[in-house]
């Protein structure tokens, strides 16, 4: 991406670029008030229009202070990455023009079908800004300040279109994008904090995420049951009509029942989580654990399946296999719009415990 920016940048007549030679205050206008038509009007969230210009005018002046000399590709996502015979292709950048870093980054990393898991963002966004800092050092050291503006405007854009498309063309299929866009916007409005004041936009968008229009898009029909159990008893079965599921056994790993000191914690407590991240066999089963648990959830989805069990078990069902569900109820909300559901079978017998 960073050869793309900086070697197109070279010798290049933005003069032929169309409909805009750069991205500057016109193009960002064009996304905005896309998004306010064609989305929000058409999915029906009230806004103040004086209120929420004021704040797009506030926004752009934002976005239009970050350096802008540099090739902009303007629709840097992921299905136009080819892979051809083991080299990458690029297409669809007819609408390249002059622009800023960060929209292109936005783009990749916050393309809604993609659905890149937040930990794979940051470590991308790391990555990108590390070799950035190599090349540039004066625009490594500014490129966070005005980032999520940019994923901001990238997500609207895209709603706009998934608007214009969905509701406006009829194109169901576009529809189904909503759920992912939906989930990107909370996370950045829920973990983000801008040093501008848009405080209608703020609103408008917090309504977006909560509206009942768009719930029955962001419905998710699978269910992820999450347990954790001892093998002292059985383990658990699934009684759905869908049947089997998984179940790990933690028995392999390091234990801290073992020692008197964690005796009376479990594998929520802050102590237990720090004895087994510090265990490299911790950190590389919940990696396989994870890379079959993702086949699973894909391709469920995609066929219309409405559960998945995932069990976890150790000896006495209140160190590991706690630690492990918690953790793994954490990864999928974080990363798909699933349903989970948590349950800790032994939890009776700890309260009994402390007694």
């Amino acid at each position: 991406m960073l050869k793309i920016q900086f070697s197109g940048n070279n010798n290049f007549d933005y003069s032929l670029c169309y409909p805009r030679d750069s991205f500057d205050k016109q193009s960002i206008a064009w996304d905005l008030n896309y998004f306010k038509y064609y989305f929000l009007k058409l999915a029906h969230i009230p806004f103040d229009e004086n209120l929420l210009e004021k704040d797009f005018k506030t926004l752009t002046h934002f976005l239009l202070e970050a350096d802008s000399n540099f090739f902009l590709y303007r629709d840097f996502q992921s299905r136009n990455i080819m892979l051809y015979e083991n080299k990458l292709y690029f297409i669809d950048y007819q609408g390249g023009r002059k622009g800023a870093l960060q929209y292109d980054v936005a783009s990749l990393l916050y393309d809604a079908k993609a659905d890149i898991p937040q930990t794979v963002r940051e470590e991308l966004l790391n990555y990108y800004v590390e070799q950035l800092q190599k090349k540039l050092p004066e625009q490594a050291a500014e490129f966070k300040k005005y980032y999520y503006g940019f994923v901001l405007i990238r997500i609207m854009q895209a709603m706009g279109s998934y608007g214009f498309r969905g509701f406006y063309e009829r194109k169901p299929h576009f529809l189904q994008s909503i759920p992912y866009a939906l989930k990107n916007l909370k996370f950045v409005l829920s973990n983000t904090e801008f040093p501008i004041e848009i405080r209608h936009l703020w609103h408008v968008l917090s309504q977006l995420i909560h509206s009942e229009t768009l719930q029955q898009y962001a419905k998710p029909k699978l269910t992820a049951t999450i347990n954790s159990f001892s093998y002292k008893n059985a383990h658990p079965v699934d009684s759905t009509e869908n049947g089997g599921g998984f179940v790990f056994d933690c028995r392999c790993l390091p234990n801290p029942g073992r020692y008197e000191q964690y005796h009376s914690l479990t594998g929520k407590d802050d102590a237990i989580i720090a004895y087994l991240e510090k265990e490299n066999a911790v950190k590389q089963y919940f990696e396989y654990v994870k890379q079959l648990v993702d086949m699973a959830i894909k391709n469920y989805m995609e066929r219309g399946f409405e559960h998945l069990l995932i069990s976890f078990g150790c000896t006495g069902g209140k160190h590991r296999s706690v630690y492990f569900a918690e953790k793994m109820q954490k990864y999928i909300n974080q990363t798909y719009m699933v349903n989970t559901q948590l349950k800790h079978l032994m939890e009776d017998y700890w309260e009994e415990d402390k007694k």
